[in-house]
């Protein structure tokens, strides 16, 4: 009995998802703006535009027992699936947090990109260091967010540039990376956009031992001619970049998308404006209508698997690219018809 009691205790290998909070892309958060923008004309908003999320349970953090799991699966607005599917081999909780927070910022940039590119405005294109390993080498020199000027001189346009230009060198090679930072940098120092050079040695990659490793990763990030700061803390991953994107145009315009209405949604977005998919579809629309919504917008790719688990109450409509959310937005607040995913109670 007293194993019995121990095993249904201990941590498994599988991941609880259920409901998350919702935030309002045009609200506050604790009193902070969740999209604050300086700089340029924005316009009152009413209503609420919510960015959904999904509580995991297990994974890398741990914490799932078998009870937790046996119970999860009584419950239409629960999950459990095994960690396998949602995490690499081997991924701890550290890890999983730098790789959500990553996915996170990458969603802020993609969104102001889609954003002003849907108004016709200008987008500033800047190569950035997007995440460091801990124990490599460009540990302490590089820093996320630094912009990458050059290496051995060289300019670097893109991240494919900064690929070749390291993997072209031996195993052992000195690299002179100048690089633009803006912040405080590892020695607290602050700085605005001064050019340093940080000299970054590569080593064997841990994963093939024949081409030489520094240990960045390297990406496009994407600013509009203003400041436009995303205030969460403590959230990760990419599927609030559409509802970003949506409340940037709202905030930036004087149409009001919302007209006091209730909409919450979910989906990736990139530079161009395309939606794609997310993960905890079933969760989001639950926890979309719980906090109140009416509409929910969602990647079309998604329709068959909300079969069934759309909440009373709440529309359903799904899109392919920013335009056409905003689109349905507009329609739908003014009482025009608006195409469902063609699912049962949607």
């Amino acid at each position: 009995m007293v194993l019995l009691a121990v095993a249904l205790l201990l941590p498994v290998p599988y991941v609880k998802l259920s409901p998350g909070p919702t935030f309002n892309v045009i609200g506050t958060d604790d009193g902070t703006p969740v999209i604050a923008i300086s700089g340029a004309q924005t316009y009152p908003t009413t209503g609420a535009l919510d960015m959904t999320t999904v509580s995991e349970l297990g994974g890398p953090r741990g914490g799932l027992t078998f009870i937790d799991a046996i119970v999860s699966w009584f419950s239409s607005s629960s999950a459990v699936i095994p960690s396998s599917l949602l995490f690499p081999e081997n991924l701890t909780a550290e890890q999983n947090k730098t790789r959500q927070q990553l996915m996170f910022s990458t969603s802020q940039s993609d969104a102001v990109a889609a954003a002003m590119r849907y108004l016709n405005r200008p987008v500033t294109t800047q190569l950035v260091v997007t995440s460091v390993v801990g124990d490599s080498p460009s540990a302490g020199k590089l820093l996320p967010g630094d912009e990458i000027v050059s290496i051995d001189g060289v300019a670097m346009k893109v991240p494919e540039d900064v690929v070749n230009t390291v993997r072209s060198k031996p195993i052992g090679t000195t690299l002179d990376f100048v690089v633009s930072r803006n912040g405080v940098n590892s020695d607290g120092v602050i700085s605005d956009g001064v050019q340093s050079h940080m000299s970054v040695t590569s080593v064997a990659n841990p994963d093939d031992a024949t081409k030489p490793y520094i240990g960045i990763g390297v990406g496009e990030y994407y600013s509009a001619g203003f400041p436009i700061d995303f205030t969460l803390q403590d959230i990760g991953g990419p599927s609030a970049g559409t509802m970003f994107a949506i409340g940037i145009i709202d905030k930036l315009t004087p149409r009001d998308l919302a007209k006091g209405r209730h909409i919450a949604g979910t989906g990736t977005i990139d530079a161009d404006g395309k939606v794609g998919p997310i993960g905890g579809i079933r969760q989001k629309l639950a926890g979309a209508r719980n906090a109140g919504a009416e509409l929910f917008l969602m990647p079309a790719t998604h329709c068959a698997e909300a079969e069934g688990h759309i909440p009373d109450g709440l529309r359903v409509v799904p899109m392919t690219t920013l335009a056409q959310g905003v689109q349905t937005i507009e329609d739908w607040t003014a009482g025009k018809p608006v195409a469902s995913c063609p699912v049962t109670g949607s």
